[in-house]
């Protein structure tokens, strides 16, 4: 009861502290309606001023600009006068306020109406005085004090009959006991029930009868001279409920969830429907976690009314916030946030000639909350598809099919994404020409013919293989005795003793289509490949033992995580800014040591920009958050409470989540998979019972974790309102070591997910919108984990990217091109070992 006294005097006092004079509300925010309202009064009492001094008023004055108060602050208490004599502006004091009553006390100890005739009289007698939060001066030249006037209230209270409390206590319980307690007593006193208390009706209570003599200073008459607010005659029950500081809160049954939705990039307000007297503060909670005492960036103003302010929405920041007032919990009304993203298009091809009489495909992808819906012109018109034995629409939209061209058929092709939120297009162009013809057309054939892009860059113990997929046709092999364009030393020189010549490569990175960046471990050094030039161009020194490497498209800058030995005991992170720019690249040392690992968030056609990385440091149960930019520690996620280690992570931008997959050696009971809340960095607890590594797909609404001890792949959707919910449980007869999300051919918007074994020849096809799984085998053996000792997978899969059907997987000695459209066997490639370090460079 005491800190809530507390506080129910603070904002009782707080309340009748907004009500002041004109300016001194506005001058909290800044002042400027505060000068605004001023300079209108003062203009207001000089044209009063001289209407009083010849009868008429003075037009020459007339004019806000030329007048001098308009330009003159008096403050509190004062007003401007333009005096008669000089004709300049003055401060004088206040004449009178405007009638209200709102009683406050000054600093001298006085009883005033309204904040407007403290400041006045202060003016007049030349003195300082100032409101005080106190009721003291209300009974000024009484006996009954503020403290005796509080027990005259409690007295009341405790003379009231009690129910037997019993279970747990708390402030709501507590609340509502005193609710019925004051509901009984107002009862009582209204006599004639018509919902008011007067005079006489509060007589009835003989405080001489019924109470000790040292509590008579006051009576019951003095809760009418004190908690009648309005000056009416009477207290209603509201002010009879503020008397006794009982608070009484409700939320509308068809508010207690409200749905929202907002376009990226706008501002977002929810507004908490609770309502009632004296309402204590709103708290607003975001997956459990309390938002109001967190210093956010983007949610950082809760207003005067409670509301929750969103800066810039993103799509983390879609999802569930609930608010309850302070202290009552059990009343709480849920906000569901979604966030639509305008549609955002991408054609394949740009541009395409082709043969009459071959088949022709022109594939449209778009990405947009909602899903976008496509459509496609032709020369600006609508294409004629209910006539047209040729053409035809595949995966809503995805793909225009024609089956056989003719002349008729080239033309700019239009791909249209249209959502509730906007519009996006882009064009394919389609030219049908003779091949003996040498027209544009096929000078645009002949270089896509010989064109470096759309090719897998294949390394292995022989070298760098480039190979185009569609055809199994190997472009171009650079040996490893070929030398480095800028030192002429040999890509893979031969290390000491009589061990065989041959290429140890371990992670790569494509940047921009321009270059491949490859780490050589066992040189302590990564190979700079130039893809126009299809040559190695740079060897870059790094710190002993560079094992694994990420592309910051964000900021162009290439993270590489070194060991110092194959024992890791001096491991660090090094970065080589502004990767895809200029000639010579070089790796800067960052400041963090003990590392075990990092993740880099991916982007997307939507989330186009990341800030922030995130470092694991050895048997640390922490995540640390660094800025890319700066590569400076921004915060330290700790996951001691979970006593976990972290091993490895994925992210969705939907909603924000984080997914850490725990070591598995963590103490008992720790959880293997834990959720994390970008919005505020606050770990939410266990992803249910889902232990392993979580895989994410590109589009954030699908998240995939293959259980280690057990042969089943969990699947997690992501709705567009921000809510992640176990979608199914496909059974897995493999063992992944890798997975890889290809988009769906036959519908728009949807993922096939490929994983393969790291200990057996399977590979998994599996379906995510209907569960579909099936099962290729005969891959040949892969690599064995002891032979793949630079981490990660032991076998990867690699796709061609966004439009491409085409995949990589290599067994110990051969490669294997896979149909993820037919979901077969494409074609083997023999002669390649140890390839488990793969890039694709595609067009798109």
């Amino acid at each position: 009861m005491g800190l809530l006294g507390v506080w129910v005097v603070v904002v009782l006092l707080g309340t009748l502290g907004c009500w002041t004079a004109e300016g001194h509300r506005s001058s909290r925010r800044g002042g400027t309606d505060a000068a605004a309202k001023s300079h209108t009064s003062h203009q207001e009492s000089h044209s009063m001023e001289k209407e009083k001094a010849d009868g008429s008023i003075d037009q020459s004055h007339s004019d806000a600009e030329e007048d001098p108060c308009h330009r003159t602050y008096c403050g509190r208490g004062r007003q401007c006068v333009l005096m008669a004599e000089s004709g300049r502006a003055e401060c004088v004091c206040q004449e009178k306020c405007r009638p209200s009553f709102v009683p406050v006390c000054g600093s001298d100890g006085r009883f005033y109406e309204n904040h407007c005739e403290v400041y006045r009289t202060a003016c007049l007698e030349r003195r300082r005085i100032y409101v005080v939060h106190s009721k003291d001066c209300f009974f000024k030249g009484s006996a009954c004090t503020m403290s005796e006037y509080n027990k005259l209230k409690s007295t009341l209270l405790e003379m009231q009959p009690k129910a037997v409390g019993s279970g747990e206590r708390s402030q709501q319980r507590d609340m509502e006991e005193k609710r019925a307690l004051v509901d009984a007593m107002f009862k009582y006193l209204d006599g004639n029930e018509d919902g008011r208390l007067i005079s006489d009706e509060l007589d009835k209570i003989s405080m001489k009868e019924q109470m000790e003599s040292s509590l008579l200073e006051c009576t019951m008459q003095d809760l009418l001279r004190y908690d009648d607010y309005n000056n009416d005659g009477h207290l209603s029950l509201h002010e009879f409920y503020t008397a006794f500081q009982v608070v009484q809160l409700s939320l509308a049954e068809d508010q207690r969830i409200s749905t929202s939705t907002v376009t990226v990039g706008l501002s977002a307000v929810l507004t908490c429907a609770i309502q009632g007297t004296l309402r204590p503060p709103i708290i607003w909670k975001r997956n459990g976690i309390v938002l109001n005492f967190l210093d956010l960036e983007d949610i950082n103003d809760f207003g005067d009314d409670g509301s929750l302010y969103i800066t810039k929405v993103t799509t983390i920041h879609m999802g569930n916030y609930s608010c309850h007032a302070y202290g009552y919990e059990d009343l709480y009304q849920t906000h569901v946030l979604q966030v639509n993203v305008p549609p955002v298009i991408l054609v394949y091809p740009e541009t395409q000639a082709q043969e009459p009489g071959v088949s022709a495909s022109l594939h449209c992808h778009a990405d947009g909350i909602p899903d976008p819906k496509l459509l496609w012109l032709k020369n600006g018109m609508d294409l004629q598809l209910s006539s047209s034995t040729q053409l035809s629409l595949l995966a809503n939209g995805s793909e225009l099919f024609i089956a056989s061209v003719r002349y008729e058929d080239t033309g700019a092709y239009t791909c249209i994404a249209k959502n509730e939120v906007g519009v996006d297009e882009d064009i394919s162009s389609l030219f049908v020409e003779d091949s003996a013809k040498k027209t544009l057309a096929n000078i645009l054939w002949r270089e896509e013919g010989l064109s470096v892009g759309n090719m897998f860059y294949v390394f292995s113990d022989e070298g760098i293989t480039v190979l185009q997929p569609s055809e199994c046709e190997i472009r171009r092999h650079l040996k490893r005795t070929e030398r480095i364009v800028a030192t002429y030393e040999e890509m893979c020189p031969k290390g000491e003793g009589v061990s065989p010549q041959r290429c140890v490569w371990s992670s790569a990175v494509n940047v921009r289509e321009k270059y491949i960046y490859v780490t050589q471990p066992l040189q302590s050094r990564l190979l700079v490949v130039d893809i126009q030039a299809q040559k190695v161009v740079q060897a870059v020194p790094t710190d002993p033992f560079p094992v694994k490497m990420l592309y910051d498209k964000s900021h162009d800058q290439v993270w590489i995580l070194t060991w110092g030995d194959m024992d890791k005991t001096h491991p660090a992170l090094q970065v080589i800014p502004q990767a895809s720019v200029g000639e010579v690249h070089h790796a800067v040392r960052t400041t963090f040591q003990r590392v075990t690992d990092f993740f880099i968030p991916p982007t997307n056609l939507i989330i186009t920009h990341v800030r922030f990385a995130f470092v694991f440091l050895k048997n640390e149960p922490a995540v640390h958050k660094i800025d890319l930019e700066t590569f400076h520690r921004v915060k330290t996620i700790s996951l001691k409470n979970y006593s976990c280690i972290p091993a490895s992570m994925a992210y969705t931008h939907l909603s924000g989540f984080y997914f850490i997959q725990c070591q598995s050696k963590s103490l008992l009971g720790a959880a293997s998979q834990l959720l994390v809340d970008s919005v505020t960095d606050t770990v939410i607890g266990p992803n249910q019972n889902i232990t392993g590594q979580a895989y994410v797909s590109p589009d954030g609404r699908y998240v995939v974790t293959p259980d280690p001890r057990r042969s089943k792949l969990t699947v997690q959707t992501v709705s567009f309102q921000g809510e992640l919910t176990l979608n199914q449980e496909l059974d897995e007869p493999i063992s992944v070591s890798d997975m890889v999300f290809q988009p769906s051919f036959t519908e728009s918007n949807q993922h096939m997910l490929v994983a393969v074994s790291g200990s057996g020849s399977d590979l998994l096809f599996a379906d995510l919108s209907s569960g579909r799984t099936e099962v290729l085998r005969s891959l040949k053996e892969p690599l064995a984990a002891q032979a793949w000792p630079w981490g990660g997978p032991n076998r990867v899969i690699v796709s061609s990217g966004l439009f491409g059907q085409y995949l990589v997987t290599p067994s110990v000695e051969s490669l294997f091109i896979l149909d993820g459209k037919q979901r077969t066997p494409h074609c083997e490639v023999s002669d390649i070992k140890r390839a488990n370090t793969v890039v694709w460079v595609g067009e798109v």
